[in-house]
């Protein structure tokens, strides 16, 4: 298997279990909705750019969790 295909389900697989996670879903703010989901975005994006490295998976999930933690303000 290539290695972007490995990237492409591993992050699918990172924001399955983030959101599959949330099971108070419905009982959460906009904000935290926010979070979760840029966190779950910014895992993909960090595995995709960093060539699947638990450095940039885990850096970009931070990365993505404090934005949308800022977008979900508004």
């Amino acid at each position: 298997m290539k290695i972007q295909s490995w990237v492409r389900l591993s992050g699918i697989a990172v924001l399955t279990v983030a959101l599959a996670g949330c099971s108070s879903w419905d009982n959460m703010s906009r904000r935290q909705k926010a979070t979760v989901t840029g966190a779950g975005l910014g895992g993909v994006a960090g595995a995709a750019i960093s060539g699947g490295s638990v450095l940039g998976t885990v850096g970009g999930a931070a990365i993505g969790g404090v934005i949308g933690d800022q977008v979900g303000k508004r």
